[in-house]
């Protein structure tokens, strides 16, 4: 689990990590593996979903109940991997944008959480795997890395929130899922926590009905990850593009 690289968390430098997705479904498809490594070394995660996924599915049946299936969905699959705590921002699935109101919830809660590792979905688009890159990813991704420089650690920002009790708080790292190859700096090799990964994959039956399908794309995709990383035959990996915003050697403004 460890980075290789100075100034970079490895597994005894994290406590807490809050977790981004645009909809119920992107963090396990992105980070569940890398998640449930994380819970089983006693480290506290806790996932955010920007938008109730009300625009996906597949049944017309389900339209009036989309949006409490698919909570019910997230929660689930959240406690698949070990996660108990889902924070649902609530946006309108497809329309979701960077705007100063998206931002000002994710200063709250990252200020609320005050977490170590911020995931969230990168916002430059992926030319490779354009589905990875669905506006609402984009959207999300560059919302949470607004919030995080330099919102959240500037007091003088949302000012309702310091004043609601929600102090100003610097984010040490940054882990963005989705990056396109050539920002790839870190993989996490998640061979020992794939069930998990697929099990909580499994739970949001309202969007994958082929889960065998599924599950193949899954598995290739981790696979490739694990090659393309030096990894031996066989073994499967998560990539992302880590950043670090504050370490002890930052100063602010540079």
């Amino acid at each position: 689990m460890a980075i290789p690289r100075g100034g970079l968390p490895g597994p005894h430098d994290v406590g807490k990590v809050l977790a981004f997705g645009a909809h119920p479904d992107d963090l396990d498809f992105g980070v569940a593996g890398t998640v449930s490594a994380w819970v089983a070394q006693g480290i506290e995660v806790h996932y955010g979903i920007m938008t109730d996924g009300d625009a996906g599915g597949f049944d017309p049946a389900h339209r009036a109940e989309i949006v409490a299936m698919r909570r019910d969905e997230q929660r689930a699959a959240a406690a698949r991997v070990g996660v108990s705590e889902v924070h649902f921002l609530g946006y309108p699935d497809g329309y979701l944008e960077p705007t100063h109101e998206v931002q000002r919830d994710v200063v709250r809660l990252i200020r609320m959480l005050r977490p170590d590792v911020v995931i969230a979905q990168h916002p430059e688009r992926n030319w490779s795997s354009l589905q990875m890159s669905h506006p609402d990813h984009l959207a999300s991704g560059e919302a949470v890395t607004r919030a995080i420089y330099p919102a959240t650690e500037n007091p003088y920002a949302y000012p309702e929130l310091e004043e609601a009790g929600f102090a100003a708080y610097r984010v040490p790292w940054l882990w963005l899922y989705g990056a396109p190859e050539e920002r790839v700096n870190h993989v996490v090799d998640i061979t020992d926590h794939v069930e998990a990964k697929l099990e909580a994959i499994r739970v949001h039956l309202s969007q994958h009905p082929d889960i065998a399908a599924t599950e193949r794309f899954v598995r290739a995709r981790l696979a490739a990850t694990a090659a393309g990383a030096g990894l031996q035959a066989g073994r499967l990996a998560e990539a992302f593009h880590v950043v670090t915003v504050n370490s002890p050697e930052t100063i602010a403004g540079f």
